[in-house]
This record gives C-alpha cells, structure tokens and sequence, in this order.
C-alpha cells in the first residue's frame, strides 16, 4: 500500500497549560486537528442529523460504508457508544456475547452491555497475540437450554493492544461463529492500523463481521467521533439505541466533517506511525535496565523497575514530555509526534538510566 503522506496529515502542535508544547504519548486520542481538518470542518454543510437532514454527517455514513464494504453506517460521538449499540442490536436480554478478557467492550467500557441492554458477558482468555483460540470460543457457546443465556455474538478487538489479529485466524473464528450462528462484531478502534500493517485493504480487514465500530478520533486524527458500519436492518435498529444512548446529535456536520477528512487522507500515513514506534522501540531497548516490546503498529509497551517509574516520569515532564507511568508503560505514537520528538524521548529514557 502506498506510504505518501499528504502536507495537511503533518504533526502539529499538542498545547498545554500555558500554550506550551509537549510532547504526548499518552495516546493517540490526544491529537490535534490539522489545518486543513480544521478548514473541512469550518465550511462543513450542515442540518439536524436526527432527522436524518445533515449533509456532511450523511457523505461521512456514505463513505465509510462504501470504504469497509457494509451496506450502511452510523455515526456517533464516541467507539464506546458504536460498540455499545452493535451489541444492543446484535443481542437482547438474557442473551450473551463471547468476547476476550482484554478486550475494550469488556474491560475498558464500564459494562454497559450488562448494565444498559441485561447482555451478559462470556469472557474468554485472550491468547499472547490477542486472538481467542478457536477451541475456547467452541466450548463457550452455550446449547439451547433454558438454564443458560443465548449465546449470540462473537466479539474481536482488532489491533488489540497494539497487535493485529492474523486474516487466516480471523477468517477461522468468523466462520465458527456463523456457523454455529452467532453474529461476528469487530471493535475495530484501530483497524486501519490493522490494514496498514498487513498491506491489505478495509475491506479485506473486515471480512467476516457483520458489524464494525471504527474510531475516527485515534490514530485517524479526529477530534471526536466513531463510525458502526452493518447491513442497513443493524444500521436501523441502531439509530434507535443511539437515541435512547443520548448520541442523537443536530448540526453534527462541523465534526463529522473531521471524521470524513481523517478517513480521506489520514489512512496510508499510519505507517509513519508505525515506523517511529518501531524506531523508538529500538533505541529505548538498548538501555538494560529496560524491556521493550516489539511494536506491530503505534503502540509499544516497557517494563522497567518499579523503584525508577517516579523519577523518569519527573524527567519527561521537566522536558515536557508526558506518558502514563506505570511499571509497563504504554508509549503510543501518532500524527501530532515526531522523529525529532522521539529522538528528544529516548534521550531524556538514556540520560536517566545512566545516572
């Protein structure tokens, strides 16, 4: 897949308190518009999306169903919320979904499936590349008995944790799940890093699932909003959950048009995302002190001891430069960070553990 980066995707400054720039890799949900997204959504044609009359917000519906190969879409304010929606409309009460103990629907979405739609979780180990073996989600789906919930839907998370799920398994768990008639859904936050990695298209990455939440506000460079993406019956009955949700919106155009900007132009430019994790990984693993993962997209992970996460996160932020410390900690590098950036991180990671 081709890797030119059009001018309008390059980094731009992450503001801080006092209009400073720091460095973030926090996430890649903290970038900024850039100036042309910001253009887009300033001239963006708008109308009451509930009534189904905003322009921009229906060409953003449009495009992404035309782009990952779906019949229709909906657009919302968050993944949490797509994702929320594709399980309401996927499963009734006292029905349940199969779905990975790490995955974001499970562990990272407050248990709104459970709280908000009485759908019970049927959480299943993930293995070390993030997929669920075939033989778990077998034994998990239950048999028609009136003791058990009824199992109705798969759920994969792709990347997951910044690994990409392998086609050849994917294609493997979709057909288990159809064939044993359950629904496939995919959180697919980061399924054209997903796409990119592998040199595929979105269509090719989404084959098999009957729905898809794709986040436009991550690496995409959004500031806001998720698309879900199913056949038009799914799409329907989601517009529905989505009003009950709160995510019924009017002149949501100004943003959508964000939305529909970053799945234009901000897709191919992920492998320099890629690229500078991997670069980074390397040079962060020639400190000893530390143990670097090997980064498949934008996202790497460092173990180092627990007695030195307190002082190197006081060096960072003397250099404006902020993480989530923990003892693993999560670097996550994205459009708003830059070579230059990064070469300033392992810098300030090597002076502190050669103290």
């Amino acid at each position: 897949m081709s890797t030119a980066y059009p001018a309008a995707a390059s980094a731009q400054p992450s503001a801080a308190p006092g209009g400073a720039r720091w460095i973030d890799l926090r996430s890649d949900t903290v970038t900024q518009p850039s100036a042309a997204m910001r253009e887009a959504m300033r001239s963006a044609a708008v109308g009451d999306d509930v009534y189904g009359d905003d322009p921009t917000v229906n060409a953003l519906q449009a495009y992404a169903a035309e782009t990952f190969g779906y019949e229709a879409a909906l657009f919302a304010p968050s993944g949490t919320q797509t994702n929320l929606i594709a399980l309401l409309a996927h499963c009734g009460r006292g029905d349940e979904y199969l779905v990975g103990q790490d995955a974001h629907t499970y562990k990272y979405e407050g248990g709104g499936a459970a709280v908000l739609g009485s759908i019970q979780p049927q959480p299943l180990s993930n293995q070390p590349d993030g997929s669920i073996a075939l033989h778990d989600i077998e034994a998990a789906i239950k048999p028609h008995d009136v003791h058990f919930a009824r199992s109705k839907l798969l759920a994969l998370e792709n990347t997951i944790g910044g690994k990409v799920l392998p086609p050849q398994y994917v294609q493997q768990a979709t057909a288990l799940a159809h064939q044993r008639g359950l629904a496939t859904h995919l959180d697919g936050a980061r399924i054209c890093n997903a796409a990119v990695r592998q040199g595929i298209t979105l269509r090719q990455a989404v084959q098999g699932f009957d729905s898809v939440s794709v986040c436009l506000s991550k690496g995409l460079g959004a500031p806001v909003g998720s698309v879900l993406c199913g056949s038009r019956q799914l799409i329907e009955e989601g517009k529905r959950w989505r009003k009950m949700l709160g995510g019924g919106m009017r002149q949501a155009g100004i943003i959508a048009a964000a939305g529909l900007y970053a799945l234009q132009n901000n897709v191919q430019r992920l492998a320099e995302d890629h690229a500078n994790a991997t670069w980074l990984a390397a040079e962060l693993a020639k400190i000893g002190a530390l143990q670097v993962s090997t980064p498949q997209t934008n996202i790497l992970f460092v173990t180092m001891p627990r007695d030195a996460c307190q002082g190197l996160n006081a060096a960072l932020a003397a250099e404006r430069i902020r993480v989530s410390m923990a003892p693993t900690l999560r670097l996550v590098t994205h459009l708003d960070v830059t070579r230059a950036d990064l070469e300033q991180v392992a810098a300030v990671f090597a002076h502190y553990f050669q103290q």
